[in-house]
């Protein structure tokens, strides 16, 4: 049923919510979907049309929408205790779910500090490690390693660790904390390179920044295990094993930033450990934490690190950093049924199983027209366009005409695919059955073949 008065509304739309990533040419002159209702991996818009959420939100509805016990865990506490000052209170959801995710995170990754998304977790962890190293003395210990096509979040300080330098046209940042490191997709190699020969070269381009650098300058290296809005970049194998072996050779702290990995996304509570065999000295993760039902995010920091600027070796230091909602008790009981359902209903698992079909499925679109290349890990993937190569002159605006248009029929025929530029990214919830995974890609090639036969007949593209 169409949705009462939706042109008044989209005019408020218009007029009073500024968008993130709002495009400021288009304020006022957008026509965006409306989601009104969800069930499952599917979303209602503003017709009560069906479509297929193919980015799970943003990568982040693991257990699918429409739940009716996380609704009544998020209820109940609220009716019990809605709120606390994290300051000089506890809550038992908050201290509960500290413990819970100590141990599901690797290694000796013990201590959590809850924050309100991704960016503040990630936020938080930068400012860690300058306090970390404030209090041991090494003041000057303060740059961060990043890289090319990275995503951490859009609070000031985590958006300057972000490599994606279309996002840094029109926004400041604090470049002189951040050094970008080269693009880690194995994919734009050169030809002549092969996948080891491309590993070794990445691993020198840490070593190297490093050193010149200087170690005694550099705090910390921060790397997404998959790297997601940049695109879905998957690192050569043993990539990450390597980063951590140089980052520990210099005494740099290890970042793995799980905001989108994290939680079941690869099939398994955190990737870092399971699925890249690492165990880094701090991991961020949000998103998949609750589902989507309620934001939270959280820092969380080994032992070692923790044990070294704590206690008697504290030096009357204080950690001042923290938000209202810190530890929110509603939100941390919302993630502690998030995980539950996810034990429950042993989803881990089944991302395992179905995996490697989702994969398949998106590596069987490589035969298509405009499709350049396809990627993925667990039940994460990228499909990317490729009109023409990406250093010719008007590549951009191709680029984009590409993917608007892709997401136009998809729509149309029941599928969100979120374009990045000339990339259809996909993190479904993680519910998503066999049956459904064939639904959306054959959605997904009915899109693209519609935009390649457009792009030919208005002379866009000769095909």
């Amino acid at each position: 049923m169409k949705l009462e008065n939706i042109e008044d509304i989209q005019n408020f739309d218009n007029n009073n919510f500024v968008h993130p990533w709002e495009y400021m040419k288009d304020v006022g002159k957008n026509k965006r979907m409306f989601a009104e209702k969800a069930k499952g991996i599917y979303l209602y818009d503003e017709y009560g049309e069906k479509l297929i959420d193919g980015p799970g939100g943003m990568w982040c509805v693991q257990i699918g929408y429409g739940r009716p016990e996380m609704a009544h865990a998020i209820s109940d506490q609220i009716i019990k205790m809605p709120y606390y000052s994290p300051w000089n209170m506890s809550s038992s959801p908050s201290a509960i779910l500290a413990k819970k995710i100590a141990e599901l995170a690797p290694g000796d990754l013990n201590h959590v500090f809850f924050t309100t998304c991704g960016s503040t977790a990630v936020d938080s962890a930068i400012r860690f490690v300058h306090f970390y190293n404030n209090v041991l003395g090494r003041k000057k210990k303060k740059k961060i390693i990043s890289r090319e096509k990275s995503y951490h979040g859009s609070t000031y300080l985590s958006a300057t660790m972000c490599g994606k330098n279309r996002d840094k046209d029109w926004m400041d940042t604090a470049t002189e904390l951040v050094h970008f490191l080269p693009d880690v997709n194995p994919s734009r190699r050169p030809e002549k390179i092969s996948v080891d020969e491309f590993l070794e070269n990445k691993i020198s381009d840490l070593e190297n920044a490093i050193l010149k650098l200087g170690a005694e300058n550099v705090g910390a290296f921060i790397a997404e295990p998959v790297l997601a809005s940049g695109g879905v970049i998957v690192p050569p194998n043993g990539y990450h094993k390597r980063c951590l072996e140089v980052c520990h050779k210099y005494d740099v702290l290890y970042i793995s930033d799980e905001v989108v990995t994290a939680f079941g996304r690869l099939g398994h509570w955190f990737a870092s450990k399971e699925v890249f065999g690492i165990e880094p000295d701090i991991i961020t993760c949000a998103k998949g934490l609750t589902s989507g039902y309620v934001p939270m995010g959280a820092c969380i920091i080994s032992d070692k690190i923790f044990s070294e600027i704590s206690g008697n070796s504290a030096k009357e230091a204080t950690f001042s950093n923290g938000y209202t909602y810190s530890g929110h008790p509603v939100s941390s009981a919302a993630a502690l049924k998030n995980i539950e359902i996810i034990e429950n209903e042993g989803l881990l698992e089944h991302v395992r199983e179905i995996s490697p079909y989702f994969q398949q499925r998106i590596n069987d679109l490589n035969k298509l027209p405009l499709v350049g290349d396809t990627r993925g890990e667990g039940l994460v993937g990228c499909v990317e366009g490729r009109i023409v190569e990406p250093e010719n002159a008007g590549a951009l605006e191709l680029d984009i005409e590409m993917g608007s248009r892709i997401d136009k029929h998809c729509q149309a025929l029941g599928l969100i695919v979120r374009p990045l530029w000339n990339m259809c990214v996909f993190s479904p919830p993680l519910i998503i059955t066999p049956e459904q995974i064939d639904e959306m890609f054959n959605i997904l090639e009915q899109g693209i073949l519609r935009t390649a036969e457009e792009l030919v007949q208005e002379g866009l593209w000769k095909g």
